[in-house]
């Protein structure tokens, strides 16, 4: 079992894609909507500790399969949003549908942010998280650290977001931004499976 800081560490290392996104998200708000940015932040936290359950619960039956396609799972969905936001950037305003602030986006981003953590999972499985109760703290850690960067990206995208609409087209920066992510998610996966 790990240590509380190699937990913390873990943690962030997953958050880092939520804390990216979030930046984006915030850019486009343009303006603070704690309402968005909480239930967003929320998402993430959710779904980056619930995909290490559910690669833990699959462990004994099904990793090959999770292991061999969850990469471009993740890259599929962020290449469709991030293909989406490029487009949508060239359209005037008032036609753009890329939106943080609808449910529906905000599933897909954290959906496309966490698959990668179904691996962590399993190597939580393998490394003597055996039950539920051992496996609750460094979900805890996961799901609250996502949060917080969530939340944190999401104010460091509105501190700069002005900045960033004067002078660049934010939905063009956010949607090559996803494709990166995406891109290099499927790009560790492949290389580290040779």
């Amino acid at each position: 079992m790990m240590s509380l800081f190699d937990i913390l560490l873990l943690s962030v290392a997953l958050a880092m894609d939520c804390f990216t996104i979030s930046i984006v998200s915030g850019i486009v708000l343009g303006r603070k909507e704690w309402s968005v940015i909480l239930q967003l932040s929320f998402l993430f936290g959710l779904f980056q500790a619930m995909m290490p359950f559910f690669g833990w619960l699959a462990t004994s039956h099904f990793s090959q399969y999770i292991e061999a396609y969850d990469h471009w799972i993740a890259f599929a969905l962020l290449a469709f949003l991030g293909g989406k936001m490029i487009i949508e950037s060239f359209k005037p305003e008032e036609h753009q549908v890329f939106n943080p602030r609808h449910l529906r986006t905000q599933l897909l981003l954290a959906v496309a942010t966490s698959i990668d953590a179904l691996a962590v999972g399993i190597s939580l499985a393998v490394t003597g998280y055996n039950d539920i109760p051992s496996l609750a703290e460094p979900l805890w850690w996961i799901g609250i650290v996502s949060f917080v960067f969530g939340v944190a990206g999401h104010l460091l995208g509105l501190r700069f977001g002005d900045m960033v609409r004067r002078r660049m087209r934010p939905e063009l920066i956010g949607g090559l931004i996803l494709l990166f992510i995406g891109v290099k998610i499927l790009l560790v996966h492949l290389y580290s499976l040779e």
